[in-house]
């Protein structure tokens, strides 16, 4: 079988001869229980950069050995792509949610021989889910392999805002020390209402993450907590996301993208969060209406926003998130730390081992199956797909 992979480029100065760590830790299993990714061998040590083109996810070996072919490239946007031409006649494709190939219904239709589309990741959105459905083409991932990495970058972005950490830093670099100028806009977080809107894997790890610091826990979910989650963190449930909003300090964003969630946190939405609130996104970055952040950042009406997720990805060398005031936004990165990469592409394995060998994936890992959402997706997505506009991706330049 032809196996496509799309990866985001390397390093520029190369591929690392040597990390600062040695090693990372061994886990066995996540929060819920959840057994780590356990293919029956990986080739490549845990802590390298994978999720390069030169990383190859650390598949190559396995599946030549086995007979397959792996084409591997990182150019997947725009007419006369690589990745456009090798889709034609690839059996499975791998994308990666930080360097998104987008698999339009157009792409599904062509590509003839296609019959699964892995995310080296969490989050299938770049998928035409609805498309996949119609086409019998199963869509899976490699569900909680990078959540609480996520959570973490989260944790890191909310303290960032409200300290005003960028600014500081910032002074620091051009060598001043204006002090005046560094706190000026800088907050303690104690005290504060922190909110999240959808609070699985990852919402819930941040909820946690943040109650060690003395603040007051919303959280509004189509899928209510346990009652004794709801007592063990104090947490306050909202039956409505603008109930949420209009008490909370800082809100979070951790619920997947799809037709029902997309240009959620528009203008509307924001007028109605508390003025000089926090907005943070490590979701999807078509989750919250592009022109109404950077509006409501103009305007006072949100004192800072922060994410690692933009749409499309990448962004456009002009995206307005880029130059807005009082931002903390990053490249996607929040769930390909190199811990995280060890788990991903693991799991990446682990599918494709499964698959070939005609074994049942892991429910958990299903987003779509036999032409209907399933697993996770059956928990997370709603019908229908997220990936209009994404041919904009064409105009980043290097």
């Amino acid at each position: 079988m032809k196996v496509l992979c799309i990866l985001y480029d390397d390093p520029k100065g190369g591929m690392p001869s040597e990390y600062p760590l040695n090693s990372i830790p061994k886990l066995e299993k996540y929060p819920d229980g959840m057994t780590l990714p356990n293919p029956e061998s990986i080739d490549f040590t845990p802590g390298e950069l994978l999720g390069c083109v030169s990383g190859e996810l650390g598949l190559r070996k396995f599946l030549e050995d086995n007979g397959h072919t792996l084409v591997v490239t990182s150019d997947k946007d725009g007419d006369n792509c690589t990745a456009d031409k090798e889709l034609l006649d690839a059996d499975i494709v791998i994308s990666q949610p930080f360097w998104p190939y987008y698999l339009t219904r157009e792409r599904i239709e062509k590509a003839k021989n296609l019959k699964m589309a892995i995310t080296a990741g969490i989050g299938s959105d770049h998928v035409d889910l609805q498309a996949a459905m119609d086409n019998n083409v199963d869509v899976v991932e490699v569900t909680y392999c990078n959540s609480i990495s996520v959570s973490e970058h989260q944790v890191m972005m909310i303290l960032a805002l409200v300290r005003d950490y960028h600014n500081q830093y910032a002074i620091v670099r051009s060598g001043g020390w204006n002090i005046a100028d560094a706190v000026s806009r800088s907050y303690d977080v104690e005290g504060m209402h922190i909110g999240t809107v959808a609070a699985g894997r990852i919402g819930l790890s941040v909820l946690r993450k943040m109650k060690p610091f003395d603040v007051n826990l919303h959280y509004f979910d189509r899928h209510r907590l346990p009652k004794s989650v709801e007592s063990e963190l104090n947490l306050t449930f909202h039956e409505s996301v603008e109930s949420m909003v209009a008490v909370c300090d800082v809100v979070t964003v951790n619920c997947p993208l799809h037709p029902e969630t997309e240009d959620l946190f528009n203008e509307n939405l924001i007028s109605k969060m508390k003025k000089g609130a926090y907005l943070v996104n490590t979701a999807r970055g078509k989750i919250c209406n592009r022109d109404a952040v950077a509006q409501a950042l103009e305007s006072g009406q949100l004192s800072g926003y922060a994410g690692d997720v933009w749409f499309p990805q990448p962004a456009p060398n002009d995206h307005v998130w880029r130059n807005m005031p009082n931002h903390g936004m990053t490249p996607h990165t929040s769930g390909t730390s190199l811990s995280a990469q060890a788990r991903y592409a693991a799991g990446t394995r682990e599918i494709l081992e499964c698959f070939f060998d005609n074994r049942p994936i892991r429910t958990p890992y299903l987003i779509v199956q036999n032409g209907q959402l399933a697993g996770m997706g059956a928990h997370s997505y709603s019908e229908g797909s997220a990936t209009e506009g994404s041919e904009e991706a064409a105009e980043y330049k290097k």
